[in-house]
């Protein structure tokens, strides 16, 4: 038997993105982002509004960064999500981080946080769907693995649940991509 709950957020996992952009003024600025993934090859798509400070400095900058959040800094992300630039200029400061300039785009990398991509602009739909081209991505060697390839369990990303209002920290490896459906064959 299912329980029918109507048209919600509903989905897992629902990564926390911490989108950051350069204001005109050069200031940085971050938001937390739920709603947001890769949407082809080389692309990142993010749902955003349009009053949204962040969006309006993409829109300016013509670049953004993308990091997830990390069980590591749960309190700092969640705040970038609560307030917004349009208030508290200095949010990216009080949440405790600090920035540098991307070797790739006009924005900012947010050195907490251990994994980000660094986009370009496409486009912004008229729905308010911004569309990235990844240019780079950049992680901290603390979160690479022996293979030297980002290990997840290193990164340690959280997941947004929507259900419950919680932030849940990604687990264990639990199969093989592209490689365990061959037993059906």
């Amino acid at each position: 038997m299912r329980k029918n709950f109507g048209a919600k957020t509903y989905m897992y996992p629902m990564p926390v993105l911490i989108v950051a952009a350069y204001g005109e003024d050069g200031t940085p600025n971050a938001m937390n982002a739920a709603w947001g993934g890769i949407s082809d090859d080389a692309q990142v798509a993010l749902c955003l509004s349009a009053g949204h400070k962040t969006t309006k400095n993409i829109l300016a900058r013509g670049a953004f960064t993308v990091s997830m959040a990390d069980a590591a800094h749960v309190v700092e992300c969640d705040y970038l999500g609560i307030v917004s630039g349009n208030k508290v200029p200095n949010k990216l400061e009080k949440a405790g981080f600090h920035t540098v300039k991307s070797d790739f785009v006009d924005a900012p990398v947010i050195e907490e946080l251990p994994m980000t991509l660094e986009c370009k602009l496409v486009k912004m739909n008229e729905d308010g769907l911004i569309i990235g081209q990844i240019v780079n991505v950049s992680a901290d060697e603390r979160i690479l693995g022996e293979n030297g390839k980002i290990d997840p369990a290193k990164l340690r990303p959280i997941t947004f649940d929507s259900v419950n209002g919680t932030y849940i920290e990604l687990g264990k490896v639990v199969g093989n991509a592209f490689k365990d459906g061959l037993q059906i064959r």
